[in-house]
């Protein structure tokens, strides 16, 4: 198994892996041009998994400082693993790419969110060493849609 940064190429593979994840894509070309955004950011990076030249896994991660204190802290913001290749060690891989990644840019702390309805997926980050927050933090969240872009910014 090789670990590496993903290329605009990979695009249509991220797609169906992220379609796997219930993400589903149809525009390769974005998905191209997110990931050479993501190459270009330093706070951000997206690792994909080969096995025998075929595309099973990606993850991507990225860096945010505290404001509260000093330091930064990494977030999965994706993770996922071909169907087929589930059960094999290659999120245990990807995860400590993403670790190190991290690590390498001083962060003390990671973060990662899952569906509730992924238990599969609970039970792998809590053999990875993630502590469940379930019931001491909330997740909120807002869309920002353009028709209200102006709106917002007032």
């Amino acid at each position: 198994m090789r670990i590496r940064l993903a290329r605009p190429a990979d695009a249509g593979v991220v797609n169906e892996l992220l379609r796997q994840l219930g993400y589903p894509q149809g525009d390769i070309p974005a998905t191209a041009a997110r990931i050479q955004a993501w190459r270009h950011d330093p706070a951000s990076a997206a690792y994909v998994a080969e096995v025998d030249g075929d595309l099973v896994g990606l993850v991507a991660v990225h860096i945010c400082p505290f404001f509260e204190r000093t330091g930064a802290w990494g977030r999965i913001v994706a993770l996922v693993i071909s169907d087929g290749a589930r059960r094999q060690g290659v999120g245990g891989r990807l995860v400590a790419e993403a670790e190190s990644f991290a690590i390498r840019r001083g962060c003390v702390r990671m973060e990662v969110t899952s569906s509730y309805r992924r238990d599969d997926a609970h039970e792998f980050y809590r053999r990875s060493g993630y502590t469940d927050q379930t019931g001491r933090s909330s997740r909120f969240l807002r869309d920002l849609v353009e028709s209200r872009a102006g709106e917002i910014a007032r």
